[in-house]
């Protein structure tokens, strides 16, 4: 079942106000990141070399539901990953609205340990245990996606075969993270997608400080039967 999709107007705002939120706080710096929201005819993408602070609702790039650019500044190249996740989420079930991508500091500051201590990143890793009930409620699995340069087909095709192994075991991604760069997470609507974001950036920097023993399979058998949690 998929939530209501937001109008373009209001799309066009929220990606703005998110944008800013996210830029102020510090999930974002300088040109880093994107937001995408789905529309019934199409997407919304911020422009390429955009600062997420500092949007303007009426130069966000409009898209049709081919992918092909009809008004706006120029698209993000993130676009094609954007496309491949609403694709693959629409897929198992559960179709995104929005998806946001970020450099955030703790996220890629993981990302970067787990390479320096394994040397490499193992096709189906996860980038974080399930530390905290939160964590396991309001993000889930984080599956790890090996490094690809920037807008590479690879990472893409990687991060949809992510979405449909878990959705396979009855899991629905709300996040993956690409190694060295950032997470891409996803929900109904930009303010839903930041909430994964800022629960998944919290939940890295209380790995980095504190490294603690995660969850145990009845705990999170509990946070299953009370609260529907999914691990």
């Amino acid at each position: 079942m998929s939530a209501p999709l937001l109008d373009e107007a209001a799309a066009r705002s929220e990606m703005c106000r998110v944008g800013r939120s996210l830029f102020d706080r510090g999930y974002v710096h300088a040109t880093a990141g994107n937001i995408s929201v789905r529309l019934a005819d199409g997407f919304l993408i911020t422009p390429t070399d955009a600062c997420l602070g500092f949007l303007d609702p009426d130069r966000l790039a409009r898209l049709d539901a081919d992918g092909r650019q009809v008004a706006g500044d120029r698209a993000s190249k993130a676009i094609a990953l954007h496309r491949r996740i609403y694709a693959a989420t629409a897929a198992s079930g559960r179709p995104a609205g929005s998806v946001i991508h970020t450099h955030s500091t703790a996220l890629v500051a993981c990302s970067l340990k787990a390479f320096e201590a394994n040397g490499s990143v193992a096709e189906e890793a996860e980038l974080l245990p399930p530390i905290t009930p939160y964590f396991v409620m309001k993000v889930g699995r984080v599956p790890h996606i090996p490094y690809r340069r920037p807008g590479a087909d690879e990472a893409a095709e990687a991060v949809a075969q992510a979405i449909a192994r878990h959705a396979a075991a009855g899991r629905q991604l709300r996040a993956v993270m690409l190694a060295r760069l950032g997470p891409n997470v996803w929900h109904d609507t930009p303010a839903a997608a930041m909430a994964v974001l800022e629960e998944l950036e919290e939940t890295a920097r209380l790995w980095l400080q504190v490294r603690p023993t995660p969850l145990d399979e009845a705990q999170i058998a509990e946070l299953h039967s009370v609260f529907g949690a999914t691990w």
